[in-house]
């Protein structure tokens, strides 16, 4: 059950998406807004440690594309609701992390021959089902991101909202309408699914 403040925190989410579909342009940019902390965290964890890549890309221009994707969402995609938000939020946020990735990591990365992580890349436990924690480094997090992309939709729905958008797990099941119980098992079999757990405490794991 939801408490007053998830309760609260909903209703602002939702008043704001009513005032987008009536074509307020303020409620958009406070939609973005809602959601560019969470991007920030994101980008800065998968550079965090990792100062060599810092050459090939700044984490705030990651941080600005993100943005500039869901901008461009809100404008020819009507939300609907709160979970419509966030799951397009997301969706934005996961495709800039791995479009990132790729343009690194690649076949024609400009960082697939330059492997900046104190862990060489063929070490034991240099792999994402190998490990017990988050990835390591860039290559890694790409494979993840597009790991969370695959599940089944339930799993990654749930995973989405505890993960990318740090909501905790009673704020994802009183988004989703189903018991906190259930978003916890949902939640462990993503992280199953992922070949290891996230030690991201913040989504009360």
């Amino acid at each position: 059950m939801a408490t007053p403040a998830q309760s609260t925190g909903d209703t602002r989410l939702q008043s704001l998406i009513n005032a987008v579909r009536a074509g307020d342009p303020r409620a958009r940019e406070l939609l973005i807004g809602h959601a560019s902390n969470r991007v920030l965290v994101l980008t800065r964890r998968m550079f965090r440690g990792r100062p060599g890549l810092q050459r090939w890309e700044q984490t705030d221009d990651v941080f600005q594309n993100a943005m500039l994707r869901l901008h461009r969402a809100l404008e020819t995609t009507e939300v609907e609701t709160v979970r419509h938000f966030f799951n397009l939020a997301t969706i934005q946020i996961r495709r800039e992390l791995i479009d990132l990735g790729r343009k690194h990591f690649g076949p024609h990365g400009i960082g697939r021959n330059h492997h900046t992580d104190h862990q060489p890349p063929d070490q034991a436990g240099g792999t994402l089902h190998a490990l017990e924690s988050e990835p390591s480094d860039l290559a890694e997090w790409t494979e993840f991101h597009e790991r969370a992309q695959r599940m089944p939709n339930e799993e990654r729905e749930v995973f989405d909202l505890l993960y990318y958008e740090g909501l905790s797990q009673d704020e994802a099941a009183a988004v989703l309408g189903v018991s906190v119980r259930t978003i916890r098992r949902r939640w462990n079999d993503a992280k199953f699914r992922l070949h290891g757990g996230l030690s991201d405490g913040s989504t009360d794991a």
